[in-house]
């Protein structure tokens, strides 16, 4: 059931994605020039910057630019659209934040033992299983990373900001959290082993302010430097919510899909938008709607669906996977250290950890680990549109 009452509205920053045929880089760039006088650098020439301008940044492996643009120039570039040519589609950038749900909202739930590991990693079996993600490479990007944290020393964490003023450092916290759920350790000295690939190579792309928002374009930038850094899996615990019947954007799609294709599997948080104690289900956000991106809803300590976790509402924008995403401890930035919380954001790294262990143990990449993923999952007694294949499960 959808919510009546939604009024979401897509939040845009000014500035605009082009994607590009297949193929058609070179073309591409050459047509934003021609065609309306933009021109650009590529991420080659710009080594990864955010936007170097003049008037854009293209993704060279993704194939998408992202640029500033007047009237007249979006007026040429949208007939370039609907023509034959190398520019195949025009959209708004979108704003988009970390999706975490209120913590105080979240129902209590039957105890268990967590003294040696959290619940998360006992639903999902990875405290059984003989994979540990070791040389496989997960890619969270969020909110950045404390790479001081104590209970990471020792680990190698490859950084990267790609928000404009802000180092990688996690002025958040939700960034840190969502490694340590899909990274972190097992024997942290001192409470719950919470990592679920806790020997994988990390990658912390900050693509998320401190202030827990971004736009496509960094996160287009992070998804780039994943893919040519060779990630196995990105894990994003971010989005923006979305309006029933609002069409996914065709740039991410094809973005996925390029990415799978280069054997990079791009995990999302399907969003917390959704009142289940009020019969209230919203549809899965923004980018977890594509269907080329692995949509994540949560599940807490009973397998009973988390009241927040986003539903499969249109014909396509379906939720893939669930994973635990209630009261879910891992790290958080010093001093603190450790925090519980509660989202499709939590949910989100434990998918993603599940896929570095499948990928370890099998050699799985792209739509081959897709698909381990969705076999080996625990189906569930609720309904596909809300579990879809069911709980992820380590090999």
């Amino acid at each position: 059931m959808t919510n009546p009452e939604d009024s979401t509205t897509e939040e845009t920053t000014g500035r605009f994605l082009v994607l590009l045929e297949d193929g058609a880089i070179e073309a591409g760039t050459r047509a934003l020039n021609q065609i309306a006088g933009i021109r650009t650098v590529s991420t080659a020439e710009a080594a990864g910057a955010e936007f170097p301008g003049p008037d854009g940044l293209v993704f060279d492996r993704l194939g998408v630019a992202v640029i500033d643009a007047d009237p007249d120039q979006l007026t040429a570039l949208g007939l370039a659209v609907d023509q034959p040519g190398p520019i195949a589609a025009l959209e708004a950038e979108r704003r988009v934040y970390a999706i975490a749900a209120p913590a105080e909202e979240a129902a209590p739930g039957p105890q268990i033992d967590e003294s040696v590991f959290t619940w998360g990693l006992q639903a999902v079996g990875a405290h059984k299983s003989a994979a540990t993600g070791k040389g496989v490479r997960i890619a969270v990007l969020d909110t950045g990373f404390d790479a001081e944290h104590p209970e990471f020393a020792g680990r190698a964490v490859t950084t990267a900001s790609f928000i404009t003023g802000e180092t990688v450092e996690d002025g958040h916290g939700h960034g840190t959290h969502c490694i340590g759920t899909a990274a972190g350790p097992r024997t942290p000295g001192g409470g719950a082993g919470y990592g679920v690939a806790h020997e994988a190579e990390i990658f912390a792309g900050k693509v998320l302010s401190n202030a827990g928002s971004g736009s496509d374009g960094g996160i287009l930038a992070g998804i780039a430097w994943a893919v040519s850094n060779n990630a196995q899996v990105v894990s994003m615990s971010l989005g923006a919510a979305v309006r029933p019947g609002t069409p996914y954007s065709q740039t991410y799609e094809r973005v996925a899909s390029r990415a799978l294709a280069q054997g990079t599997l791009i995990v999302a948080a399907a969003g917390n938008e959704s009142r289940r104690q009020e019969n209230k289900i919203s549809p899965v956000g923004h980018p977890a709607n594509c269907p080329s991106v692995l949509a994540v809803g949560a599940i807490d300590v009973a397998t009973a669906l988390g009241w927040f976790s986003c539903g499969t509402v249109d014909l396509i924008g379906a939720v893939d996977v669930v994973a635990p995403g209630v009261d879910v401890y891992s790290s958080w930035p010093r001093p603190k250290n450790h925090n519980r919380i509660s989202g499709t954001s939590m949910a989100t790294p434990h998918v993603a950890g599940i896929a570095a262990l499948i990928s370890q143990a099998t050699g799985a990449r792209g739509w081959e680990l897709w698909a381990r993923l969705h076999q080996a999952a625990r189906r569930l007694p609720l309904p596909s549109v809300d579990v879809g294949a069911g709980v992820v499960q380590a090999p």
